[in-house]
């Protein structure tokens, strides 16, 4: 729901959301940098050796999380559509970011959940004003949104091949190497691993049919790599000829991102652009 928002929350918001303004870069600058501190301060409390320094590293992340704490909910306080905001990729990030430290009050080790907040790390591309990079972003979600039904029926024979493989191999090699192919399950899992050519080799047949089998898979590996391939590239170039005509300009208001390249107005809410 849209709300009217007051000189104090209008001042908030110009500071957090906005990154053309001094203020709106300092404090993404200062977000950054806390955020690569707090990831940092989770990765060395894992390492053993510095266990004398677990008090210090508990303040810390105190702090980090007080801090993230407040600024979600200042984040809430100041926008027009605080809904939209709190289910928006940022805003589920933002609040997995502060939720690790208060479940670790109730569960334990839940804390190392907080790397997560690496994830956050994706507003850099605000920051730096990296408007080519966001827009080559938008191409890739719509090639994946457009070829997913495509990508799924592929999947589909993909795991009619491995399970139709891993049946034979296990006929094959079941009599003469039971102890590697000793389940159906356990071929299928062969049938993938060398499907996917990420040939672990614990597992191989030994009898020729069984080879000759393997060698067979071997070569549908490839391709299995280029069928996706070309389904998302030719979707990637279908989307970035659409996406010729349009700009990317988040309009203040709604948050929509994608506009006609000569608007001046926000379509979806009537809004004045900032293009600046």
């Amino acid at each position: 729901m849209e709300r009217k928002i007051g000189p104090l929350q209008e001042k908030i918001y110009s500071v957090i959301f906005k990154f053309d303004t001094p203020a709106g870069k300092a404090f993404d600058i200062a977000l950054l940098v806390t955020i690569v501190a707090s990831v940092l301060v989770v990765m060395l409390e894992s390492i053993p050796r510095l266990d004398k320094y677990h008090d210090v590293f508990y303040v810390l992340e105190w702090i980090f999380t007080i801090f993230f704490t407040i600024e979600y909910f200042l984040r809430i306080y100041c926008v027009y559509k605080p809904k939209k905001y709190i289910f928006s990729f940022y805003g589920i990030i933002d609040l997995l970011a502060i939720l690790p430290t208060y479940l670790s009050l109730v569960i334990a080790s839940s804390s190392y959940l907080l790397i997560i907040r690496a994830l956050r790390l994706l507003r850099v591309f605000r920051i730096f004003k990296l408007a080519q990079f966001l827009k080559e972003s938008t191409v890739i979600l719509k090639a994946l949104r457009a070829s997913s039904r495509r990508i799924m029926v592929f999947l589909f024979f993909i795991l009619l091949m491995v399970t139709v493989f891993g049946s034979i191999m296990y006929l094959v090699e079941g009599t003469t190497n039971k102890e590697e192919f000793d389940s159906i399950p356990r071929a299928i899992y062969w049938a993938i691993v060398t499907l996917t050519t990420v040939g672990y080799g614990d597992i191989s047949p030994n009898t020729s049919i069984g080879q000759f089998l393997a060698a067979i898979v071997m070569i549908l590996g490839y391709a299995v790599i280029a069928v996706p391939t070309g389904i998302v590239s030719s979707e990637m170039v279908k989307a970035g000829r659409e996406m010729q005509n349009i700009k990317i300009v988040r309009c203040d208001k709604c948050k929509n991102e994608e506009h006609d390249k000569d608007a001046s107005f926000c379509k979806c809410c009537g809004r004045p652009l900032d293009e600046s």
